[in-house]
């Protein structure tokens, strides 16, 4: 009798276990697609307008309500604390399906998927600048700043240049494997995308022209800066702003539309100087150097998988994007004329 309750506790046990396993392996894709992402588009990059902001590459999101990709712009955003650094989200392909796996800002550059995203995100490390007592130092040889209110920059032209177009890992796209670095970047404390870039995405997946079945892989707007849009030669536009039919949406325009600008400047102001303020409470409060703080994080979480039935359609060709160190003090990174 023992022995038949033994077997079924151990039955019930492994029973539980199974789901609690399979869980755990979906943890990090965020959606899935059937097709392929289209290729990152070229784009120049705008002015860093704020000091302290870092620049967040643009990539393809994934829309269910329209079956179709659309790209949210490249931009500069406030970090949610000094010493934070931002590992662009990507796709990868495994077993017929595309997986998009959500960015998140640690304080080391992790793995994301070996895309070149340009402007040192070269598919592995980072080479955009340095955090440095508390405040952000700009490679000006991969990062374009407005040099009358950013002064904290230098010029590194050691990087592998990669000129490589690929939106997803796997066959037909990137063929990269995390290093050493980029997996224990994977273990750390992660923060999620900040409110800005929420709303950034927002705005994009209600914009049709920003929808890759309407631009053909050209998006009218390829980056954003203080509240401005710009198109991929650099020129600041004014693309109307047409909404898809989910009456969601609506509410996004906001953040971009031209009346808003002195109100964006205004909470960009203001949360630079918090920045500049938590920096320097640090500085006097903290024994240690700032990459070596652990402050208190929101632990990142990927949304439930989605599986699309839109038809397969995966990329040709190959390749295996350059490499180098990743970290929080540089490595590898990609061409900067985006």
């Amino acid at each position: 009798m023992k022995t038949i309750l033994k077997s079924l506790i151990l039955f019930t046990g492994l029973a539980i276990a199974a789901p609690l396993a399979e869980a755990q392996v979906s943890v990090g894709i965020g959606i899935t697609a059937r097709i392929a992402p289209p290729p990152i588009p070229v784009y120049v990059q705008p002015d860093c307008p704020v000091d302290g902001y870092i620049w967040t590459p643009g990539y393809w999101a994934w829309s269910n309500d329209d079956n179709d990709y659309y790209w949210v712009p490249g931009a500069w955003v406030a970090p949610p604390d000094p010493g934070y650094l931002w590992t662009p989200p990507y796709w990868a392909y495994d077993d017929g399906y595309y997986g998009y796996h959500p960015g998140y800002w640690g304080l080391h550059v992790g793995y994301y998927g070996g895309i070149n995203y340009g402007f040192g995100y070269g598919g592995i490390g980072f080479y955009g600048g340095i955090w440095s007592g508390g405040h952000f130092r700009y490679n000006t040889a991969v990062w374009h700043v407005n040099s009358s209110v950013i002064h904290n920059t230098y010029v590194n032209n050691n990087y592998i240049h990669n000129n490589n177009r690929y939106s997803f890992n796997g066959p037909g796209g990137a063929n990269a494997r995390p290093t050493a670095q980029e997996s224990a970047a994977a273990r750390e404390h992660h923060i999620s995308a900040t409110h800005s870039q929420i709303a950034n995405q927002t705005y994009a997946r209600s914009n049709r022209s920003q929808h890759a079945s309407v631009n053909h892989g050209s998006p009218a707007v390829a980056s954003r800066a203080n509240g401005r849009a710009f198109t991929s030669q650099g020129h600041a536009t004014t693309v109307t702003h047409t909404t898809t039919h989910t009456t969601t949406r609506t509410n996004t325009s906001q953040h971009i539309n031209s009346g808003q600008h002195n109100t964006g400047a205004a909470r960009q102001q203001a949360q630079q100087q918090r920045m500049q303020s938590r920096a320097s409470m640090q500085q006097h409060t903290q024994a240690r150097p700032m990459q070596q703080a652990r402050p208190q994080m929101q632990q990142h979480t990927a949304p439930m998988q989605q599986h699309m039935q839109a038809a397969p359609h995966p990329m040709g060709g190959g390749g295996h994007p350059a490499g180098g160190g990743g970290g929080h003090m540089g490595g590898g990174g990609g061409e900067h004329h985006r």
